[in-house]
């Protein structure tokens, strides 16, 4: 056992703490920000307007920030209880705001419907 982790050591073989990941990887990663970044910019130089517009610009940015936190904040590599615990909640969050948008709407609406002034 000893023999074996001597030659280890003197061969220059030993094991690094940590993982290293190829530069490609943040290259491909870099270059997919700047064209997510360059359609983001697109949909404003084009005019787009309305719920198109914000789709398209909200679509973008979930896809930049997916790719971030995959790869620069390592989650793509850590247990999946870890990535619940950092991405859960911030879904729960966009289900509530949905919930409470939508039920905005029916207020506005019986408000509208019951409340105007009848001239």
């Amino acid at each position: 056992m000893q023999a074996d982790v001597h030659d280890a050591l003197a061969s220059g073989t030993t094991h690094t703490k940590g993982q290293q990941h190829p530069i490609k990887l943040y290259l491909v990663v870099w270059g997919w920000l700047f064209v997510l970044s360059t359609c983001s910019y697109l949909v404003d130089y084009f005019g787009l307007h309305g719920h198109l517009r914000w789709s398209l610009i909200l679509l973008f940015m979930v896809l930049k920030a997916g790719l971030i936190v995959a790869v620069f904040m390592h989650m793509a590599w850590e247990r999946l209880a870890l990535a619940y615990a950092i991405l859960l909640p911030p879904v729960l969050v966009l289900v509530f705001v949905a919930i409470m948008a939508f039920e905005a709407d029916y207020t506005h609406l019986l408000r509208v419907l019951f409340f105007a002034p009848t001239a």
